[in-house]
């Protein structure tokens, strides 16, 4: 209790702090005899699907036991986890703007069709930024109820709020009528999402017995969403406070208490300095976070046909301590995020990654800035698409009205470049940048669409007015089962390849979260990297030919046994064709 005594020190003060003490013990000592302990160590075996509860449907039957139904058919011995974005009930954001974080959203299932996935490591969302508009605790704030009217952030008068970096352009206060009169509400992403108070202390307990909950309820994995606007002080950026920090390692130092193989991680799309901010010191923060510089890197690698920005970033990647690691992923449910390339990219390199992006049939997402103007934030768009001009590019522009961004208007044909580019090419591509995203140190997260080779969906953002819907369709459960039985189909080529990719990745322990890693000067075309086994005992070199063009070159290795194949081959000088990986045990 002396730790977490101090955290609350901090945020409160020593008087303070000495209140809620006792609550904290019997709310730890409560949970203790009903978490169930697990061993919480990572290895190379672990990676984790990123999927909604409801991706995969079926007629007369509850999502949940749908999804679970589709994972242990297709990804039993391929993922070891499922992160299950929020299956809480919810008014908006698709799920982000929770009403209630401890029940199921009965259009969902309940508790016990998600304990029945525990076959899986499982990730669990705590959207602990904020909480809905129709929530019980927002709606009881609106009654004036004194419980409940300290647990949101009001603001009086017209304060300079102008260093407050906003991630939307919406406003940052939402005006509300309560018992009492009106009052101006602390919104930060939408007049849906009201944002909570820690400067409560209510509100941390409160907090803390919901993550709690999900130590109890399975969750190996609790990751944080939208961390970083946590602490809200005006006069300030409102973004990384140091009490924001405080409030992590309260909650990870009382995790600890009962449930100490639970990971906490951090989704901070920011700058990679600050995202890495929140392993702390190695030991009292988060033990993953997301790499978020990686998609727009990898993007901006495959465009340009050249590895070498990526990787000299990549040498950059050191970690704090052997308790830590990175969330590696190119897509998720969210669009590709700018701001994590800002300082790695050039501003002409940033510009041109919105340029292909709408030329690809994607969508861009913008944020305010504190000077008034607009910047681009995100893109919107399907990872495969990303690398490889949409299938239903022309027929989306004709029905959106808008000119073919590939030249002339919409309907015509695609300029030279894109013609004759064979669905095989594309895939290679498209597994290409997977396999650089699964070989480095870190546990890798695999959206759905991305394992599934799925493409862009506009009619949805037609349906929805969200720029972010083009990559969350969901899908039927007996036409995808059809798909991937098809060995002419996309979704059955890439699935089949990721598939190679993970079992051989999850057979080598040198690619080990907590190993080491070097990335080599091979040719500016090849991302080439060296991965060690914590004990030094195994090692692979993987090579990655990101152009579309043949490159030869040499290494220092004389054989070696390709991991995919178990061949033994000459590795002294090389040859790989456009797109080729190679994943190489030195003999």
């Amino acid at each position: 209790m002396k730790e977490l005594f101090s955290h609350l020190t901090f945020l409160y003060g020593e008087h303070a702090a000495a209140r809620p003490l006792e609550r904290i013990q019997n709310l730890l000592d409560g949970y203790r005899a009903r978490i169930q302990l697990r061993d919480g160590g990572l290895s190379e075996r672990d990676s984790v699907l990123i999927t909604y509860g409801d991706q995969v449907r079926s007629p007369n039957e509850k999502p949940l036991q749908t999804l679970k139904k589709f994972c242990d058919e297709y990804l039993t011995g391929v993922v070891s986890g499922i992160h299950l974005l929020p299956f809480y009930p919810w008014t908006s954001d698709d799920g982000f703007s929770v009403v209630d974080y401890r029940r199921i959203d009965p259009a969902f299932g309940d508790w016990d069709d998600v304990s029945a996935m525990r076959n899986f490591r499982l990730m669990f969302d705590g959207v602990i930024n904020h909480i809905s508009s129709q929530s019980e605790w927002f709606q009881k704030f609106l009654q004036d109820d004194s419980h409940y009217k300290d647990y949101f952030i009001t603001v009086e008068g017209e304060p300079d709020l102008s260093q407050v970096v906003r991630p939307r352009t919406l406003p940052l206060l939402t005006t509300f009528q309560t018992a009492s009169g009106e009052k101006k509400v602390w919104t930060t992403f939408s007049a849906d999402q009201i944002d909570l108070n820690f400067k409560n202390p209510e509100v941390l307990l409160e907090i803390l017995e919901v993550l709690l909950l999900y130590a109890e309820r399975g969750a190996d994995f609790i990751r944080l969403d939208a961390i970083a606007y946590l602490w809200k002080e005006i006069d300030t950026p409102c973004i990384h406070l140091p009490q924001t920090h405080a409030v992590i390692r309260f909650l990870r130092a009382a995790l600890n208490e009962v449930a100490p193989h639970v990971h906490f991680i951090t989704e901070t799309n920011v700058p990679h300095t600050d995202n890495i901010s929140y392993f702390g010191n190695g030991h009292n923060e988060a033990q993953l976070v997301y790499n978020f510089a990686l998609p727009p890197l990898t993007l901006h690698t495959f465009h340009t046909g050249d590895a070498r920005i990526l990787s000299d970033w990549a040498r950059t990647l050191t970690l704090p301590s052997d308790k830590t690691t990175f969330f590696n992923f190119l897509a998720s449910h969210d669009g590709i995020g700018l701001n994590p390339a800002r300082g790695i990219l050039s501003d002409a390199d940033i510009a041109s990654l919105v340029n292909k992006t709408i030329e690809h049939g994607g969508l861009i997402s913008y944020k305010h800035n504190a000077d008034g103007t607009q910047s681009p934030y995100e893109m919107n768009i399907n990872y495969f698409d990303a690398l490889s001009p949409p299938l239903t590019l022309a027929l989306s522009q004709r029905e959106r009205g808008l000119p073919s961004p590939l030249g002339g208007r919409a309907g015509e044909s695609a300029p030279k470049g894109y013609e004759g580019e064979s669905l095989d090419l594309q895939v290679n591509r498209f597994v290409a940048a997977q396999a650089i995203m699964l070989t480095l140190v870190g546990v890798p997260g695999i959206y759905f669409h991305s394992l599934f080779g799925s493409r862009g969906w506009i009619e949805g953002v037609k349906q929805t007015g969200r720029n972010r819907t083009i990559n969350r369709e969901k899908l039927q459960f007996e036409k995808l089962q059809q798909e991937l039985a098809d060995e002419n189909s996309l979704r059955y080529k890439v699935f089949t390849r990721y598939c190679q990719l993970l079992k051989a990745r999850s057979n080598t322990s040198a690619f080990h979260p907590h190993g080491q890693q070097n990335i080599l000067d091979l040719h500016p075309s090849i991302f080439a990297i060296e991965r060690i086994s914590p004990d030094g005992k195994s090692r692979a070199l993987c090579l990655h030919n990101v152009s579309a063009k043949r490159i030869a070159f040499k290494t220092d290795q004389e054989r070696a046994t390709d991991l995919f194949t178990g061949q033994v081959i000459q590795v002294s000088n090389i040859t790989l064709e456009p797109y080729q990986v190679l994943w190489l045990k030195p003999t």
